[in-house]
């Protein structure tokens, strides 16, 4: 039997060149987080750079894992479920609740910024990956249990971060307004519960079609270490935007309510201390103790 669809049947040469350029992405885009932060770069191009970064990172080391194949099925599916939901949500108020996109992050597709697809894919992505490491999941097989409990780990992943960005990018910034507001300063308690519905879907969707399938055997030099690294550029984004964000300032939200800018970036970096980050940590202490190597088995 073949791995997962590989399409270059284990070539060590292809090796050579997948760990540098998965440490330049990476890289990449802790950077582009860095510098859209401190040099408050517009929303859609500090947007581009990051997705761009992050969504390149997730095709290459998602090859690496499911071959080709699986890797486009997972960014279809993502960007597919992504936008239906979203568009969904836009006319009817489920699952997120009522809301709309500004033009602050570029053009769309139907009523959603191209933008936020990629965004979808690339921390989707790491999120898989970070719940696999916690999981154990050296080989990403999805054999038994893991097929239903990577999706839910990383699941709770992604709501963790738009914990940490919903309410500066929607209540500070006007990327998208919620149209009655909500008590986590503007956002409705409705948008995180969607938020992990959504992401759900298209997690488990991935689940079921890969576990029927045999993993890659990889030899890909620091494939644990380089999306670790990766994932510290959504650790670092609002301690960031805490540091070195504008002077605090009242704003009111779409239903009227008040609020103190530097009070929302201070709870953004408090909410991130304690779930991102502990992830993170939970997913490096996994592949210490685990003693994974730099690629799966």
């Amino acid at each position: 039997m073949t791995a997962l669809l590989r399409t270059d049947t284990a070539n060590p040469a292809t090796y050579l060149w997948t760990s540098p350029l998965l440490w330049m992405l990476a890289a990449g885009s802790v950077i582009s987080h860095i510098a859209t932060v401190v040099l408050h770069l517009p929303q859609a191009v500090g947007g581009a750079l990051l997705a761009s970064f992050l969504t390149l990172f997730g095709l290459l080391h998602g090859a690496a894992t499911y071959g080709w194949r699986g890797i486009l099925f997972f960014l279809v599916v993502c960007l597919g479920v992504s936008n239906a939901f979203e568009n969904l949500s836009i006319l009817t108020g489920f699952p997120f609740g009522w809301y709309h996109y500004s033009d602050a992050l570029g053009p769309k597709l139907f009523l959603v910024p191209l933008l936020i697809g990629p965004a979808y894919f690339g921390v989707g992505y790491l999120s898989w990956t970070l719940a696999r490491a916690i999981l154990g999941d050296k080989d990403g097989s999805l054999a038994g249990l893991l097929s239903f409990a990577t999706p839910a780990i990383a699941s709770f992943i992604m709501v963790s971060w738009d914990l940490t960005i919903d309410p500066m990018a929607s209540t500070i910034n006007g990327s998208w307004v919620w149209h009655t507001g909500g008590s986590y300063f503007g956002v409705p308690v409705s948008n995180f519960l969607g938020w992990y519905l959504t992401v759900y879907v298209f997690f488990q969707c991935f689940a079921l079609y890969a576990r029927r399938r045999i993993a890659t055997d990889t030899k890909v030099s620091g494939y644990w270490a380089t999306s670790l690294f990766a994932y510290t550029s959504i650790i670092i984004a609002p301690i960031l935007g805490l540091l070195f964000g504008a002077d605090s300032i009242s704003i009111t939200d779409a239903a009227g309510h008040p609020w103190q800018t530097q009070d929302i970036r201070s709870v953004a970096a408090l909410v991130g201390l304690f779930t991102t980050l502990p992830f993170w940590l939970l997913a490096v202490f996994k592949t210490q103790e685990a003693g994974l190597s730099s690629q799966p088995r």
